[in-house]
């Protein structure tokens, strides 16, 4: 007697721990939001389906993701009922397909249960401090400039400039350059991220000094120096996604890397194994 497919996906859930992202309280107890043809669909199952096509619909407006969830959770309880009707899941093909799925299930329950989720705001918080600590402080400048053609346009800036115009008004009205539009404004920088010249005129300005003209293979520059200051480290909040990404890869290379080791792979294709071997893939073990 052969499962069809909607009995089946019910037992690999099951057998997956009942769910791999949780919100609040037990599949059963959750929120129905639709049903179709007598089967809910509930809010346990939108955090499922936002879980695996989360990606796939950040293009799309907030406040129509969830319906766009719902819909494709709907399409996806019309076709797997269409399919339990035509028994599509019945004979050698079906079988090995649902039981595909049902590996893929349990592959991804593992990797949340045992490394994603292993990974805490602590951990991250240790990471953070760590690398803060191997940081060292250097110097940034904040600087606004005017790009023009020649020295003759750049020493009339300089003169403007003195007769007490806006060094802004006078980037937004002569730059040639992008920041003109922002005032010639090139926020805060580290020694050495500008083209020689201007980074070494502009390290050596007092706050609040202009520059002589300054030619570079862009042009020629007038710099006004705004700010100048130590660098601080990024704040916990900005860097946190990242240093949750960089040690769910390390955990999860090093789970793989045990599981490898311990299992006996063999790879039967000899093709294939050549290949990996190539690729200094290890191909099969008598662990």
């Amino acid at each position: 007697m052969r499962m069809s497919p909607l009995k089946l996906l019910q037992t690999i859930i099951a057998a997956a721990g009942v769910a791999m992202v949780m919100n609040s309280g037990a599949f059963a107890q959750s929120k129905v939001v639709a049903t179709v043809n007598g089967q809910e669909i509930t809010e346990q199952d939108i955090e499922f389906a936002r879980a695996e096509i989360g990606e796939q619909i950040a293009s799309i407006p907030p406040d129509q993701r969830r319906g766009n969830i719902l819909m494709y959770l709907i399409e996806n309880q019309l076709l797997a009922e269409a399919s339990e009707t035509e028994k599509l899941s019945e004979g050698p093909d079906g079988e090995k397909l649902m039981k595909y799925y049902r590996r893929r299930a349990m592959h991804d329950l593992y990797y949340q249960r045992k490394i994603r989720d292993t990974i805490d705001d602590a951990a991250l918080k240790k990471l953070y401090e760590t690398e803060v600590a191997k940081l060292k402080p250097r110097t940034e400048v904040r600087a606004r400039h005017i790009l023009v053609k020649t020295e003759a346009d750049a020493r009339d800036i300089i003169e403007r400039l003195g007769r007490g115009s806006d060094f802004a008004e006078l980037a937004q009205e002569k730059s040639t350059g992008p920041s003109g539009a922002q005032g010639g404004d090139l926020g805060y920088f580290p020694k050495g991220q500008m083209v020689p010249k201007f980074d070494e005129a502009v390290f050596k300005l007092k706050k609040g000094e202009t520059s002589e003209p300054i030619k570079t293979q862009f042009g020629w520059h007038v710099i006004k120096l705004e700010d100048k200051r130590q660098s601080k480290p990024p704040a916990f909040d900005k860097v946190k996604d990242n240093l949750r990404a960089g040690l769910v890869r390390q955990k999860a290379v090093a789970v793989i890397t045990n599981l490898r080791n311990a299992a006996k792979i063999e790879i039967l294709d000899a093709d294939v194994k050549k290949a990996l071997e190539a690729a200094g893939q290890r191909g099969s073990s008598s662990q």
